[in-house]
């Protein structure tokens, strides 16, 4: 009949539950929402806006601290090689985000994108990621304020008593009030409206960036004036050689890793398809920038081995007699880690909005402050809970499991740019509320097809009588539509044996405890199978109907398919990378996520009853419906 419902197709029991996991949702998020109940996110955003929550969310504590870290322990003076491969590796997902963003400018960012091209099953396991990831992202950071924010009052531990740190000895805990209160505060802001909150952002990043800057004017002075000596030890550039700057620049991956904060806020941006590229570009270009330029400058100015770890760039200033300078540093500290708590925070509510609107939460999330037009009730709840995970526990352990949500959403991203391209959705799901037009169309069709309708839903009347008249033609299009079936059907294998490749190489390479001949054996696989697939993709042609997906017009992701597989690729062998306990520790809570989706998420999702009908008809459904808005 053409329409197809979601569910019933494929029979009962473990076949519709397997069915719930790949079912897709419309990518006309205005369409989709047509009809909705819920209050529409405030469209205030533009490009500078989107600039200072892409820095502001980037530059945290990364650069006042992973300097010395990885100077000392990695790369020794050619830090800023590391810093600027890590950039580029970053851009791999920034070029795949910001056509995504322009095309699909929906909230949820990564889980509303992987919903719309993978499935449901893998939608939902993003997004309960990224919950994690925000929750713990925000609470460690609000814990890195309080000490950074007492050197003002003279000491580590000079903070008034109302916000000091306080050993709890019943149950070997330290709270640290001052770390709630500041969630507290930014959630409260947050909750007063988006303009609002990234106006206070924006100010706080232009602080920061002003900061950073002198580091690099006044550092530059004082190391014309030494002679650079971070730069003559004997050990020379390169102290741990190739491999030790490539590890370095898998460390310091992660301070780049807050422009998918813009690509969140996408419903509330006034023009995504032009300002959300640029935001993401922008940002991610301004933030490589300064991080090479003051790792530039610090290396420079101190020897990397003699290099703090803790505060690298206000000790390499009182080294050189610069004492002063430390309370300018450790203020760009403070408002580096204030603004990157703020685009900590903001994210989680859309995507807990995003995920209740689809159903797989309960409505209270999707729910929309008329006056302040933000999700408050998802905002206050998300500030709770950080604040409660900041005031008792010390995150620091589990910074770690950061990574995994950040790197899961970058990876199903660049899958997703390669499902687009070549084997775009050819089904659009149809809500309940325009059943009765959709059964009049099904209705109308079903008069218009011959006999082999029921085989091909795409048959539309005016083929049938052409192809009456003269039967090459009939015969041209049958030809057409079974050889873009098979170039489907190898862009799907390609896009297959391109992730299989990846899993297999990445894995082995990375399993030192294997033999050898092995290890050396599984990589051939993995490689043959990633190089194949790769070729398939860039042989074949890519899907018409990927130029006209979603918004088109807006950002097209370059060199496709292989800057997504080579994001693909990266972004594996850091997954594969990260240690046992932090995968142990997401392993728990992706379990706790699996349960939540079966007992309620695949029950009472959107898509539970929703009918299936091609995309050449869904425009005309649309416009028959009662709900249809012009």
């Amino acid at each position: 009949m053409g329409l197809e419902e979601g569910n019933s197709s494929v029979g009962r029991g473990g076949w519709v539950g397997v069915r719930s996991l790949l079912r897709r949702k419309e990518v006309d998020s205005d369409r989709a929402k047509v009809g909705s109940s819920h209050h529409q996110l405030a469209k205030e955003l533009s490009v500078p806006q989107l600039i200072g929550i892409g820095v502001g969310t980037t530059i945290g504590a990364g650069v006042y601290v992973l300097v010395g870290t990885v100077a000392r322990e990695h790369t020794g003076p050619a830090l800023t090689i590391s810093f600027l491969i890590a950039g580029i590796a970053a851009a791999l997902s920034a070029f795949c985000y910001a056509e995504l963003a322009s095309r699909c400018p929906s909230a949820g960012s990564a889980y509303h994108y992987t919903y719309v091209c993978v499935g449901e099953g893998v939608a939902w396991l993003i997004g309960w990621a990224l919950i994690l990831e925000y929750t713990i992202g925000g609470s460690a950071v609000a814990r890195g304020i309080s000490p950074n924010l007492a050197l003002f009052f003279g000491g580590p531990d000079s903070l008034p008593s109302f916000l000091a740190r306080a050993h709890i000895p019943w149950f070997d805990i330290v709270v640290d009030p001052c770390a709630a209160i500041l969630v507290l505060i930014v959630t409260g802001l947050l909750c007063v409206g988006i303009k609002e909150s990234s106006f206070v952002q924006a100010i706080i990043t232009i602080a920061n960036v002003f900061v950073m800057l002198f580091v690099i004017i006044a550092g530059g002075y004082i190391g014309f004036k030494t002679g650079w000596v971070g730069y003559t030890v004997s050990s020379g550039y390169f102290p741990y050689g190739v491999n030790g700057m490539l590890a370095g620049s898998a460390t310091v991956f992660f301070a780049f890793i807050g422009f998918d904060s813009v690509a969140s806020t996408a419903e509330e941006v006034k023009n995504p398809q032009r300002d959300l590229p640029l935001g993401i570009g922008i940002a991610l270009s301004i933030c490589c920038l300064l991080y090479m330029m003051v790792s530039t400058v610090i290396v420079g100015l101190v020897p990397y081995f003699a290099m703090d770890p803790d505060t690298p760039i206000s000790s390499a200033f009182a080294r050189n007699g610069v004492q002063w300078a430390v309370y300018i540093v450790t203020s760009g500290a403070v408002l580096a880690l204030c603004s990157s708590l703020m685009g900590s925070i903001l994210p989680q509510p859309r995507i807990l909005m995003a995920m209740a609107r689809d159903g797989l939460l309960p409505p209270f999330f999707s729910d929309v402050n008329k006056h302040t037009q933000v999700p408050v009730k998802s905002t206050i709840l998300t500030g709770i809970c950080a604040a409660l995970l900041a005031f008792f526990m010390d995150v620091s352990q589990l910074a770690g499991m950061v990574s995994v949500g950040t790197l899961l959403a970058f990876t199903t991203v660049a899958i997703s740019i390669l499902i687009l391209r070549y084997v775009p959705p050819d089904e659009v799901p149809l809500t309940s509320s325009i059943q009765e037009s959709i059964n009049s169309e099904s209705f109308h069709y079903s008069q218009e097809k011959d006999e082999n309708f029921s085989q091909d839903c795409n048959s539309i009347e005016n083929d049938v009588e052409t192809s009456a008249v003269n039967p090459l033609i009939k015969k041209e299009i049958n030809q057409e539509k079974l050889n873009e079936q098979i170039r489907r059907k190898r862009a799907a294998w390609g896009i297959a044996s391109v992730c299989i490749g990846v899993l297999i190489l990445t894995s082995s390479a990375s399993a030192a405890f294997l033999p050898n001949i092995p290890r050396v054996l599984a990589c051939l696989i993995g490689g043959v199978l990633l190089l194949s697939g790769l070729f398939t993709l860039a042989w074949i042609d890519q899907d018409n109907g990927s130029h006209s997906f979603g918004r088109a017009g807006g950002f097209t992701c370059p060199f496709v398919p292989f800057l997504p597989v080579c994001c693909i690729l990266v972004n594996a062998y850091l997954l594969i990378n990260l240690s046992g306990d932090t995968w142990a520790r997401v392993s728990v809570w992706l379990v706790i996520g699996v349960v939540v989706y079966l007992f309620y998420g695949r029950r009472h999702s959107a898509l539970t009853n929703a009918v299936y009908v091609s995309t050449v008809h869904a425009d005309q459904i649309h416009k028959t419906s009662s709900t249809y808005v012009a």
